[in-house]
């Protein structure tokens, strides 16, 4: 067989490997997008907005900040204009302004503002201003993080302090360090925001931190109102997010209509008095609303990551000669694709319990509406363990994933440090990941002492019942069911998903109870250890109900059996990585009662199997994410394989090889070269 070009011969190997791939894609796809219906509306919507040269991304690298900002208005600025002509619903436009790869100021208004508006405002504020937000009318953002305070949401120093004589709040910023900071939107874009501020009653007492409704600039010209400052706060870390205009604000005795303070739970009487909220952190749903979003996007992003890298690794070829006399495709080394499906089982495991969570805050929301509070703390203590647990794991995938590209990985072309760059934030926006390990930990630890005092008073009546005990725990603390457990882990198969679940509930009792031991002088590291024992916990459980529920979901044999595979491979991966926790623990037994070789290696084994099952599958995975050669914008993810082909396009692209002559040669090169030449011939060098 003659040999091919490289280039063709990178589109026949992604040929070959969709052709060995068993999968049907197109149900795979449907599965992961929710239904034939919600993936249809998607591909809908990418082929109206890819084809519009509004959105053309070739130039967006060579453009500086200002013209960068310009261009993603005028792209917010056509999605209504489409949104208009196709009459598209509500989830038509919100589909269409996502697929912006830019990041843009209306994210804030359509994640935040929006939706803590309409969940906290009372109801003649939000008869007042609904539709107007909801038109964009009014644009607004989310006015929380200070310049001297983030998470720690108790401490910030915006006051907002009840006037009775003119029924008003007076919005203030007493100090320098009061300044919000890192508001998404309130740059340039907004005219309104919600504020966080501390609400001051008459008298000065405190009443902790509340939501107000604050307009920010003109209705008539987009001037900044009077007693307010408003400005960017610069530059972003590896150029990243130059297209939103994260903004500070300054408030000075700036007052507003007592009816702007958002009480639908919480609120101030006429006489300045406080009726308070039927639970203390209720004003934290939008911290919470966000996070529960942000586990589903993880999914999609590190999707996007790992469609580029793994494509990618089966177009490139390099080292070893295989028996067809080419070398090798990289994605048949141990040490790319043992890097590369892990992150393809996180992505699928991230979206799919993203979803649930969103259904979980739906219902949440709901009660919340009513007035009932019982979900708020299992909610909060969920979402801040999912958002630091998934926001780890994924901004390293997408370095791990960019790394596996090789040395076109560094290239802006290639797509993932772009992304990467982007996504990186995720793990300090909504809460630092550390602090927020810190909530789980009590989270944890209140649970563990209050389900210890229930077992204790159980088994002190006759007849003691240990599942009315149980009963008490939920999804978040279930791992606490083995308290009253206490018979050993029987050998069993590392493919059973109620092994390794069990294996990491036992390994969060274990890490739990062994802070409450030690909790008077822990150890510098061991909230963060508790924290993703207990969370991983969580999510191995949430995992095995999904792997139950895929033949069901995934009719086609083949299919269902690929997506398990998948998901068994995310457990045992997890569980691989908690081995030191679950050798300190002394929790690792010989499966299968072969003491001949370790539970280390038997796992570990296992996994090199999982491997061996997925790889051939590998493409047909990834592609059924959907994702177009547009959505990617990667000129080593292509499609059709002709990578290296799209890399040099690219290249020419570029406005510094417009000229074969750069800029600059007459000012700074010819005198530099002359210079060598002239010292060169002092010395006797000839040219």
């Amino acid at each position: 067989m003659p040999r091919l070009p490289p280039n063709e011969q990178t589109h026949v190997d992604l040929v070959a490997a969709r052709e060995q791939s068993r999968v049907d894609v197109g149900a795979i796809r449907e599965y992961l997008y929710g239904s034939k219906e919600r993936w249809n509306l998607h591909s809908e919507i990418v082929n109206i907005v890819s084809t519009d040269p509004v959105f053309a991304k070739a130039r967006w690298p060579f453009m500086n900040r200002k013209e960068r900002y310009k261009n993603v208005l005028r792209m917010i600025h056509r999605v209504h204009e489409l949104q208009d002509a196709y009459k598209w619903s509500t989830a038509q436009f919100r589909e269409a302004i996502s697929l912006l790869d830019e990041t843009h100021p209306y994210t804030l208004h359509l994640v935040a503002f929006e939706p803590v508006f309409m969940a906290q405002a009372s109801p003649e504020l939000r008869q007042k201003y609904g539709e107007l937000i909801a038109n964009a009318g009014i644009i607004g953002c989310y006015l929380q993080t200070e310049l001297a305070h983030g998470s720690n949401l108790t401490s910030l120093e915006t006051t907002a302090t009840y006037l009775p004589d003119t029924k008003q709040f007076e919005i203030h910023s007493p100090t320098f360090t009061a300044s919000k900071w890192w508001v998404g939107g309130a740059g340039k874009f907004a005219t309104h925001g919600v504020v966080q501020a501390q609400l001051i009653l008459p008298g000065g007492k405190n009443m902790g931190p509340h939501l107000f409704f604050v307009q920010l600039r003109s209705l008539d010209d987009h001037s900044v109102l009077p007693g307010i400052q408003l400005g960017d706060i610069g530059i972003k870390a590896m150029g990243a997010w130059s297209t939103t205009d994260n903004g500070y604000a300054r408030f000075d005795h700036v007052k507003i209509p007592a009816e702007h303070m958002l009480s639908k739970f919480s609120r101030v009487t006429e006489e300045g008095k406080y009726v308070q909220p039927p639970h203390a952190k209720i004003s934290y749903g939008g911290m919470m609303y966000i996070r529960s979003t942000m586990i589903t996007n993880a999914g999609w992003t590190a999707g996007k990551a790992i469609t580029i890298a793994i494509r990618y690794a089966h177009a490139r070829r390099q080292g070893n000669i295989s028996e067809d006399g080419l070398e090798k495709q990289i994605i048949t080394y141990s040490s790319v694709h043992s890097r590369l499906l892990p992150i393809l089982s996180r992505s699928y495991a991230f979206l799919l319990l993203g979803r649930n969570l969103e259904r979980s805050f739906s219902a949440m929301s709901s009660r919340l509406a009513t007035g009932d509070t019982s979900l708020l703390a299992e909610m909060h203590a969920t979402t801040s363990g999912l958002k630091t647990l998934v926001s780890t794991a994924t901004a390293q995938d997408l370095e791990t994933a960019r790394r596996c590209l090789g040395g076109h990985g560094f290239s802006e072309a290639a797509g993932i440090g772009r992304i990467y760059a982007a996504y990186l934030p995720n793990t300090t926006f909504e809460g630092d990941n550390f602090i927020l390990d810190l909530q789980v930990l009590r989270a944890a630890v209140k649970a563990f002492n209050a389900y210890s005092s229930s077992i204790t008073t159980a088994r002190s009546r006759t007849p003691y019942s240990e599942s009315a005990v149980s009963s008490l725990l939920s999804p978040f603390t279930r791992f606490l069911r083995h308290l009253s457990d206490s018979s050993p882990l029987q050998p069993n198969d590392w493919y059973e998903p109620h092994v390794v679940v069990e294996l990491l509930e036992r390994r969060a009792l274990c890490a739990v109870r062994e802070y409450v031991r030690h909790s008077n002088d822990p150890d510098a590291g061991a909230a963060q250890r508790v924290a993703k024992a207990v969370t991983e916990a969580f999510v191995a459980a949430q995992v095995e109900s999904l792997i139950q529920d895929v033949p069901s979901q995934l009719t086609g044999r083949e299919e269902a059996r690929v997506v398990v595979d998948l998901l068994v491979l995310f457990l045992l991966t997890t569980l691989e990585n908690a081995l030191l926790d679950l050798l300190s623990f002394d929790l690792l037994p010989p499966p299968g009662g072969r003491e001949i070789d370790s539970g280390v290696r038997t796992l570990r084994m296992a996994v090199k199997r999982q491997y061996s099952r997925l790889l051939p599958e590998a493409i047909g995975l990834v592609d059924a994410f959907g994702f177009s050669d547009w959505e990617l914008d990667s000129a080593l993810g292509k499609d059709d394989g002709r990578v290296y082909e799209a890399l040099w396009d690219r290249a020419q692209k570029d406005p510094l090889n417009e000229s074969e002559i750069p800029d600059g040669y007459e000012e700074y090169i010819r005198p530099l070269l002359l210079r060598g030449q002239r010292l060169a011939a002092r010395r006797g060098a000839k040219l």
